[in-house]
């Protein structure tokens, strides 16, 4: 049987007027599904899938750097 891959949503705060820009930077990166732009304490939210959970910190970690994310908040899904 086939493992599900690990599923990782990412909640980020922009600085104002960077979201679309971050949006399409993070559709970029490898694993990423979807990427929107969102009404709330957040302003992007980011979904992964990864087959290995090794590579969740270094993915994480590259997605962090896109310039104008201040803030951002990973989940990991449990089911």
């Amino acid at each position: 049987m086939k493992e599900k891959p690990l599923v990782v949503y990412m909640l980020m705060s922009t600085k104002a007027g960077k979201e679309r820009e971050v949006v399409k930077e993070a559709r970029r990166f490898p694993g990423v599904t979807e990427a929107k732009v969102v009404y709330g304490e957040y302003d992007v939210i980011v979904r992964i899938e990864l087959n290995d959970f090794s590579v969740l910190d270094e993915t994480v970690t590259l997605i962090r750097r896109i310039p104008g994310i201040t803030k951002t908040a990973t989940l990991i899904s449990a089911a």
